[in-house]
């Protein structure tokens, strides 16, 4: 690894200013006084805001499903009646009874209560290839003090990340190929000390972070014969530092998005960066896939937000040399680690803009007729600039999937208020139930001009017949965003599969793409002998200028068919042909990892991806970052 002359030769720069920094800033009395740049207290006394009541423990098998979303005491499932009913106490919609969901589910895929397909309830660790240690690594690893283990459990947590393929083979008990190390730095300097080392005895190291990838990012190629190491970032979780005056705040990477934004509101900020996986992804995980957020149209997507980024590769540290707002160097260098897909190296600390916490939000929702009209709105919202924090169109089939969403009312008065709404919206208005679609609403920031914005909104929108539909709906709908990944677990146990992808794409081609791709799915199902008709669905979730991303869901009863998996993939990719024939680009946010790779040079050129391959090339001669994803 080549960072220690150039270590040596920054780590000298760095002092320099320093002293001409402490020149301005000394008294007479204090001509003596010296400063020195801040180390890695990460094994002593901590600086920086600690998160000692972290979300995902060390140890994520003690709170996580190893097979399956999220924590292991929420899930969806039928009780003893027969009810849905989602568990725990971690959401506003646990222990709450679902009535409807289970006559959708048997009215969508035609499933049947009696015909179940358990998971496998714990790991057999027969079930995981003995670990192949590089012992040599090891032995120095062991000098460090950096934690590190080999356990069978802990291995597998980290092998995998949420693609349907992934999770169907871990629900069968089956286990592929796995790191044989798993490692725990607690700062950056932690992480120099494991590349050097990995550079020195030729160690694959594969960077994870919160482990919500469903681009397969995280699979260890099976061709790797090394021994192959995940960096676990989780321990680096401290908020270093907060600027008020320029409103900064410089986080260590491994932080997850729930953490980071509790630590922030406590000191009156947030960052406003909300992906749907924010509970458990990380800061290191959304710079290295360039994510994007439910509240972009104020905050803005990751790049908007990234002020300075320190990574560390083979070759040494890359990051800029201060924390301007912008720069006018030659090519941004922020964009060759942002994408990377750990790549490149490991993202280790990241400056973000921040902003005071709102001191009002709202939600809403708007009805259409139909979704011709919705996107026709959405469309003038986003020319007219004044999109809310968020702003989501869902279509027919999907609205009625959030319907069979519902909790079971708590009084007559409020189903009577339902069922006026729907006779008002259906009777007296006309819409057809089969055709509405609704678009939910968040609106953020000063109590007067988020008023001011609400109107606004509702004016474009009933110029494209939509009718206002109440802030509960609005705010359920966001709420959904968090739970609705645990349906995929019930699905399973029902021989249901379903997965999600986007895209994003211009305005003019939104309908068409929607259109064409929920057909090419059904048509693709029908074909291949799917027995059922499949659920094909689509939303609009973040607007921009010139565009927008749209997000398709699918799912199938696979009963009767002998590789569902196979089958499932094919019909993925042949969606995924679709959308790039209809203008469509391979991927908005959720990154290309080594799923979409096949698509990369017909995405960014022959000579992109000559390019991509150069800095690989000169950053990573040796392949140390060897996962695979993107080349």
């Amino acid at each position: 690894m080549a960072s220690n002359s150039s270590g040596s030769a920054r780590q000298g720069r760095a002092q320099q200013r320093l002293r001409i920094i402490a020149g301005h800033l000394q008294r007479p009395g204090d001509i003596d006084a010296t400063v020195s740049a801040a180390e890695c207290k990460a094994h002593g006394g901590e600086a920086g805001v600690a998160c000692d009541g972290k979300s995902v423990p060390k140890r994520r098998q003690e709170i996580m499903k190893w097979n399956g979303w999220g924590y292991s005491d929420t899930k969806f499932l039928f009780n003893k009646k027969g009810q849905a009913e989602f568990t725990g106490k971690r959401y506003k919609l646990s222990g709450m009874i679902i009535p409807a969901l289970k006559e959708w589910m048997e009215g969508t895929f035609g499933t049947n209560m009696q015909h179940k397909s358990p998971a496998t309830p714990a790991l057999t660790r027969g079930a995981v290839q003995p670990p192949t240690l590089n012992k040599a690594f090891v032995e120095e690893l062991k000098s460090t003090g950096i934690p590190f283990s080999h356990d069978a459990e802990d291995r597998v947590f980290r092998a995998h990340g949420h693609c349907l393929h992934e999770i169907f083979a871990l629900r069968e008990g089956k286990v592929g190929r796995v790191p044989d190390l798993v490692v725990w730095p607690s700062c950056h300097n932690d992480v120099v000390k494991i590349v050097e080392l990995a550079c020195k005895h030729n160690v694959c190291l594969i960077p994870f972070g919160g482990g919500t990838s469903v681009s397969s990012a995280l699979e260890c190629p099976q061709e790797e014969c090394r021994s192959i190491v995940s960096v676990d970032t989780s321990q680096m979780n401290r908020i270093l530092w907060i600027d008020e005056k320029n409103l900064t705040a410089h986080m260590e990477a491994g932080i997850v998005g729930q953490d980071l934004e509790r630590l922030l509101n406590e000191s009156g900020y947030c960052t406003g960066h909300e992906p749907d996986s924010m509970e458990f992804s990380s800061l290191g995980g959304w710079v290295a896939t360039r994510a994007s957020g439910m509240k972009k149209n104020i905050y803005g997507n990751i790049e908007d937000l990234v002020i300075h980024v320190k990574m560390v590769t083979p070759q040494g540290v890359i990051e800029k040399s201060c924390q301007g707002p912008r720069m006018s160097t030659g090519p941004d260098i922020h964009h060759f680690i942002m994408g990377s897909e750990g790549t490149l190296g490991v993202v280790t600390e990241v400056t973000m803009k921040i902003r005071p916490m709102p001191e009002y939000q709202k939600y809403g929702s708007v009805v259409f007729p139909n979704f011709e009209q919705g996107v026709a709105c959405l469309r003038e919202v986003a020319r007219q600039r004044c999109a809310p924090a968020s702003i989501r169109l869902m279509d027919n089939e999907q609205f009625k999937f959030g319907h069979a969403l519902k909790p079971q009312v708590s009084s007559m008065f409020t189903s009577f208020l339902e069922g006026l709404k729907k006779f008002y919206i259906t009777k007296f208005k006309g819409f057809d139930p089969d055709c509405l679609c609704v678009a939910t609403l968040l609106f953020e920031g000063n109590r007067e001009r988020v008023l001011q914005h609400e109107k606004q909104v509702y004016d474009i929108a009933a110029k494209f017949g939509g009718l206002a539909a109440g802030e509960d709906n609005g705010q359920r709908g966001y709420m959904l965003t968090f739970v609705i990944a645990y349906l995929r677990d019930l699905g399973m146990d029902y021989y249901v599969i379903g997965e999600s992808f986007e895209t994003s794409v211009p305005w003019d081609r939104v309908l068409d793409i929607c259109r064409n791709v929920k057909a090419r799915i059904t048509r693709e199902c029908k074909d291949k002998g799917v027995q059922f008709q499949p659920l094909s669905t689509c939303r609009v979730t973040q607007t921009y200028d010139a565009g927008a991303c749209v997000y398709f869901y699918f799912a199938f009863n696979y009963r009767g068919l002998s590789d569902p998996v196979h089958m499932f993939e094919e019909v993925e990719h042949a969606a995924r042909e679709e959308i790039l024939a209809n203008g469509g680009s391979l991927s908005h946010h959720h990154g290309v990892g080594k799923l979409r790779k096949a698509w990369m040079r017909e995405t960014v050129s022959d000579v992109g991806m000559g390019m991509l391959k150069s800095v690989k090339d000169y950053v990573d001669p040796d392949n140390i970052f060897g996962n695979g994803n993107l080349l």
